[in-house]
């Protein structure tokens, strides 16, 4: 019927196609930060894995082996841990971040504020309050990165892996982190145009429903 077309014409506003956005970044951050949490299992020998593993590093590396052994699974829990809780935070922040959009989508189609304006007011509070806190937010998850990849467990595990000729575990920030950051980023500026579009999208339901009702 006619409210189930209004309904379905929601999902074709600018307002609505923003709140998409909002939730495919914050998809992504999650994604990111699940990546940058990194795996609970330690070292293990890549040339026992075989395949490419042994190939890519080489046919004759001899790998870890003793006491080297511990110690790089020792260090590699280690720093598994220290990052445990920064990506943990990451990811409950991206999982309120998922459900937040996905909500107001689910308002505007039940029409809501069409029935209560006032709602879209509230709406732009959230969005903008959302934004705001997203500034100080990625300075902490930026920060802790950087004293994780600081620390001593850091650099005696980099230096550990240097040693025996293994590339990739250096103490910075890698891919997956920073397009958090970025995506962060992004994120906050869609929050500020929604709550633009949240204000437009109220002076126009204000101003129809003051229109008189043409039967």
């Amino acid at each position: 019927g006619s409210l189930e077309r209004r309904r379905c014409l929601y999902l074709h506003t600018s307002r609505a196609f923003c709140q998409m956005v909002e939730v495919l970044l914050a998809v992504l951050i999650l994604v990111c930060s699940s990546v940058s949490c990194g795996s609970a299992g330690g070292y293990t020998g890549l040339p026992a894995l075989g395949g490419i593993y042994y190939y890519h590093y080489g046919g004759a590396y001899s790998g870890f082996g003793g006491a080297e052994g511990e110690r790089a699974q020792q260090l590699d829990q280690r720093f598994y841990l220290l990052k445990l809780p920064i990506a943990r935070a990451a990811m409950v922040v991206g999982g309120c971040l998922l459900v937040f959009p996905c909500v107001l989508i689910l308002v505007s189609v039940l029409q809501v504020p069409w029935h209560f304006p006032a709602w879209l007011l509230i709406e732009c509070t959230l969005y903008i309050v959302i934004a705001v806190s997203t500034v100080p937010a990625l300075y902490y998850f930026l920060h802790s990165l950087l004293s994780v990849y600081n620390s001593s467990v850091c650099k005696e595990r980099e230096q550990l892996y240097q040693s025996k000729g293994y590339q990739g575990f250096w103490c910075s920030l890698h891919g997956a982190e920073i397009a958090a950051g970025l995506l962060g980023c992004m994120a906050a500026m869609a929050y500020l145009l929604s709550a633009g579009l949240a204000v437009r999208d109220y002076r126009t339901v204000h101003e129809q429903k003051q229109k008189p009702l043409h039967l």
